[in-house]
C-alpha cells in the first residue's frame, strides 16, 4: 500500500511518526521510481533518524525510510543501486557519553523496508561504511574496537576486522585500487594507514590535536583531512605517508571531495557556511560558495557535472555546479542532514 500526495516534511508531528511506523516507505506517486532503474541521492538525517532518498536532478522526495528509534550518521549503497547500508552510531558525539551503537541496517531500496541487521555483538559505535567495488567487501568504522570492520555484503556476515592502534576512528577513506585505507581519529588528531589485504595498520601519521573527516585525490597520491584546532587542510602524500603541505582555509574545515577530474578539492567550512574550492595545481582557493547552515558532506555525481553538500542544521542539500561554480539549486532533506551516498539504480 502507497500513501498519495505527501508534501515533503509538512506532516503534523504526530501523524507522521504513525505513518512512519504503519508504512516503512513514504512515496509522493504510486508508481515511484525506486527499483526502476532510476539513480538516487540517499541522505542520512540525524535529527529526524531517517533516510531521505531524493531524486538527485529535481530533489523530489522519492521516499523517506524509517532507520531506528537511534540515529545513524552515515549511509553506504551497494554498487547495483539495490540496498543501502546505515550503522547505528549511537545518541552521541565522538569522544563524548551516550549510547553505543552496536548494528547496521541493512535496506532494500526497492520497497524501503529494513531487510536485516548486522549486528557487531557489543557496542562499538559503528559510523562510516565504505563499499570496495574492487573487492566486493564492506568496510564500517568501530571506533570503540580501535578498529575498521570488514563484512560481506552478500552474506552479511563479519569476516574480519583491521586495527586502527587508535582512538575514535570515525571516518574511513579507501584507495581507488582497494589496497590502502586511511582512518581520520578524532581525538588523537591522527590518521591511521592500513593495509586493507593483510588486515594491518601499517603507519599512524600525526596531524594537530584534533581532525576531522578524510578524503582522497583522485589519483590516490594525496589524502586531505582537516585539522579542528586551526583554519587549515593536511595534505598526506601516500607514497611517503607524511605530511606535505597544509592548505589555509576561511575557517575550520569539515568534509572534503575531489572533482572526478582530479584538478579540485571541495571542502565544507561550517564557521562560515561556505564550500571552499580548491585549485589542486596551486593549492590555492579560487572560489568560495555560501551554501546552508553548517555544510557536513560532499559527494561527487558519477557525471562529474555537480556535487552534493549535506547542510546539517539547516536539513538541506546544496546541488554544485562545476562549471560555472554556482549554487544551482537547494533540496530538502531532514533534520541533521549528514551522510550522503549514491545509489546507481537497478532495474531488476
Amino acid at each position: 500500500m502507497w500513501i498519495r500526495h505527501i508534501p515533503n516534511r509538512l506532516l503534523p508531528a504526530g501523524l507522521f511518526v504513525f505513518l512512519l511506523g504503519a508504512f516503512p516507505l513514504l512515496s509522493g506517486a504510486q508508481n515511484s521510481s525506486i527499483g526502476k532503474g532510476k539513480p538516487m541521492l540517499l541522505v542520512a538525517n540525524q535529527k529526524d533518524r531517517d533516510l531521505s532518498v531524493l531524486n538527485p536532478d529535481s530533489g523530489e522526495q522519492i521516499a523517506l525510510i524509517q532507520e531506528n528509534a537511534i540515529t545513524g550518521h552515515e549511509v553506504a549503497a551497494s554498487p547495483d543501486g539495490r540496498t543501502a547500508f546505515v550503522p547505528i552510531y549511537g545518541n552521541s558525539g565522538v569522544g563524548k557519553p551516550g549510547t553505543d551503537g552496536d548494528e547496521m541496517l541493512v535496506i532494500d531500496l526497492a520497497t524501503g523496508k529494513i531487510t536485516h541487521h548486522v549486528n557487531f555483538g557489543h557496542g562499538v559505535r559503528p559510523h562510516c561504511p565504505i563499499y570496495d567495488k574492487e573487492r566486493n567487501l564492506l568496510y564500517v568504522t568501530t571506533e570503540l574496537d580501535k578498529s575498521v570492520t570488514i563484512i560481506d555484503p552478500k552474506s552479511l556476515k563479519i569476516i574480519g576486522a583491521i586495527p586502527t592502534g587508535q582512538e575514535e576512528s570515525h571516518m574511513l577513506a579507501i584507495s581507488h585500487d582497494g589496497r590502502f585505507g586511511y582512518t581520520a581519529n578524532v581525538g588523537p588528531g591522527t590518521v591511521s594507514v592500513l593495509d586493507l589485504a593483510a588486515h594491518k595498520t601499517v603507519a599512524v601519521i600525526p596531524i594537530s590535536h584534533m581532525t576531522q573527516r578524510i578524503s582522497i585525490s583522485a589519483d590516490d597520491s594525496t589524502v586531505f583531512t582537516a585539522d579542528q584546532t586551526k583554519p587549515q587542510l593536511a595534505m598526506i602524500d601516500t607514497a611517503t605517508n607524511k605530511v606535505k603541505g597544509w592548505i589555509k582555509l576561511p575557517g575550520h574545515g569539515y568534509g572534503t571531495a575531489s572533482t572526478l577530474d582530479g584538478r579540485y578539492l571541495l571542502v565544507a567550512v561550517p564557521p562560515v557556511n561556505e564550500v571552499a574550492v580548491v585549485d589542486l595545481s596551486s593549492k590555492q582557493i579560487v572560489h568560495e560558495l555560501k551554501v546552508p547552515s553548517a555544510p557536513q558532506e560532499i559527494l561527487m555525481n558519477p557525471n562529474g557535472k555537480v556535487a552534493y553538500v549535506s547542510c546539517n542544521t539547516s536539513g538541506k542539500v546544496a546541488v554544485v555546479d562545476l562549471a560555472d561554480w554556482k549554487v544551482q539549486s537547494i533540496f530538502n532533506a531532514g533534520k541533521g542532514a549528514d551522510g550522503l551516498a549514491w545509489a546507481s539504480g537497478s532495474s531488476r
